[in-house]
């Protein structure tokens, strides 16, 4: 009997260290952008879910008590980084008193370390500057090639987390990066008979994805990151882009129309609402699907407008 009771026992002891072993890992993203790619990433392995929507502005989410619940179960969080999360983040990671997921702990990540990142400010920074990002733009994410980087950190982690799934995190990773390689190469070619198009954005959101597809940004409708437009900016801003024949003006989709509109009304330009992340409109439900919206929403623009 008693060598019944202890068999039984061990199994019970077995089967529970199996299902904990099978359990998926809670991972939790700061933007719907690094959702898309962990699941990409982690597949099966893995339950995701973003803080911040699409449509938002993520310098500004409210701090909900619900995402300090999330937080407080999540084996691994992964951030923006940059500075980006800074007014709303860190208070929800300390309330949420997971040891797992405080920065520096083995369940967190900051997607930035291996991102290509531009517009680093030299000197000194002050706030008549605006919201400048001392450690750089933090949009980084609108060049696949930093996508890439991003999906290969998160494999990494992954890894560092569950080592028995090396194997398949390693293999969806490459698989997500070879999917990306022939995307970059389609999108690529869409853009090369528009390089050097001149373009006007309201927030110096798209610094990467121009850079890597070749627009010129020539000009912002805040006057500095983060401040509203003033009526003697709009107007400078207006004669410039006459100048320049600049004929597109991009606005991310949390940004009110009302002054991009005069200004593309004035300045003979057309206003294009162009979302930066996934979930920004209900069409992109993914990375991939994100640049291949942004791409044709763009080029499409580009046509109409006669742009130069």
């Amino acid at each position: 009997m008693k060598t019944r009771i202890c068999l039984l026992l061990l199994t019970t002891i077995a089967a529970a260290a199996t299902a904990s072993a099978q359990a998926k890992l809670t991972v939790i993203t700061t933007t719907e952008d690094l959702a898309s790619i962990a699941r990409e990433i982690g597949g099966d392995r893995i339950a995701v879910e973003s803080i911040a929507r699409g449509y938002q502005d993520p310098h500004f989410v409210e701090a909900k008590p619900s995402f300090i619940l999330k937080l407080q179960k999540a084996d691994l969080l992964i951030a923006v980084g940059r500075d980006l999360e800074l007014g709303w983040l860190p208070p929800l990671v300390q309330q949420s008193r997971n040891a797992r997921i405080q920065p520096g702990a083995s369940g967190y990540l900051d997607a930035s370390q291996r991102a290509i990142i531009l517009d680093i400010p030299t000197g000194q920074i002050t706030r008549a500057m605006g919201d400048v990002h001392p450690l750089g733009n933090p949009h980084y994410w609108l060049d696949p090639e930093n996508g890439k980087r991003i999906a290969q950190a998160i494999a990494d982690k992954l890894s560092q987390l569950r080592p028995n799934d090396r194997a398949y995190f390693t293999m969806r990773a490459n698989d997500f990066v070879s999917r990306l390689d022939a995307a970059e190469k389609r999108w690529l070619a869409m853009m090369a008979p528009y390089q050097g198009t001149k373009v006007v954005t309201y927030h110096n959101s798209f610094p990467n994805f121009a850079q890597r597809f070749g627009l010129n940004v020539v000009g912002y409708v805040e006057p500095r990151p983060g401040i509203p437009p003033s009526p003697q900016h709009t107007l400078n801003l207006i004669s410039e882009m006459k100048q320049q024949a600049v004929k597109l003006v991009l606005v991310e989709p949390y940004f009110d129309l009302k002054t991009p509109n005069s200004i593309g009304r004035q300045a003979g330009a057309q206003v294009v609402v162009m979302p930066p992340s996934v979930g920004g409109v209900k069409e992109v439900t993914d990375y991939i699907k994100l640049f291949d919206y942004d791409i044709g929403l763009l080029i499409d623009a580009i046509r109409k407008s006669g742009a130069p």
